[in-house]
């Protein structure tokens, strides 16, 4: 059995990478899932692959959870749509949107064809690169290969009251100011 490995990467972020090796008669929901799974984000959200062509513009649709309206348009469920039945290039393209209420676009894209090899478990990662963007929103930090970064929360970590906060002038790196020290030029005569 032949077995695809698609490059994933945040049409935003670059430098963050995932490669992924899927079997040929995997369904478009093992991938959607296998690529949540990759970045560390819930898979249970609306999203939608589009096959794509080489500038990326978005063609057929295959929709994980679509609405009444997309299945009413003849929309093909991520469910019962196998990888094989839509790759017809060497290189196929995807462009992929995870959660619609907060989207996030991926482009996917097969860059290897290969031979099953009965040592591994398929789906599973080749490759990952990078870290994944926090989910706007969603409070939630994903997984990734670096460890996770910590907000700093002004008036929490040094001990602010809410009226405090009110009171307090701030210059842009975050520093109080005295009166005599604010930045700008006032007329008094105005």
């Amino acid at each position: 059995m032949a077995v695809y490995r698609f490059r994933i990467s945040f049409e935003d972020y670059d430098e963050v990478i995932r490669e992924v090796d899927m079997s040929s008669k995997s369904t478009f929901q093992e991938l959607h899932f296998m690529i949540q799974q990759a970045n560390g984000y819930p898979p249970d959200v609306p999203s939608s692959f589009y096959k794509s062509n080489d500038q990326w513009k978005k063609g057929q649709e295959i929709a994980f959870q679509p609405s009444d309206a997309k299945l009413a348009r003849g929309v093909i469920e991520m469910k019962s749509a196998k990888l094989n039945q839509y790759i017809n290039d060497p290189h196929q393209k995807f462009y992929y949107t995870y959660d619609f209420n907060r989207p996030v676009d991926f482009h996917v894209q097969l860059i290897k064809i290969t031979r099953e090899d009965p040592e591994k478990t398929y789906p599973s990662v080749f490759r990952s690169v990078g870290v994944s963007p926090k989910l706007f929103n969603t409070g939630s930090v994903p997984s990734g290969d670096s460890k996770e970064s910590e907000t700093f929360d002004l008036f929490n970590e040094m001990d602010y009251e809410e009226d405090d906060a009110d009171q307090m002038n701030l210059d842009n790196e975050g520093q109080e100011l005295r009166n005599d020290e604010y930045p700008g030029d006032f007329d008094e005569d105005l």
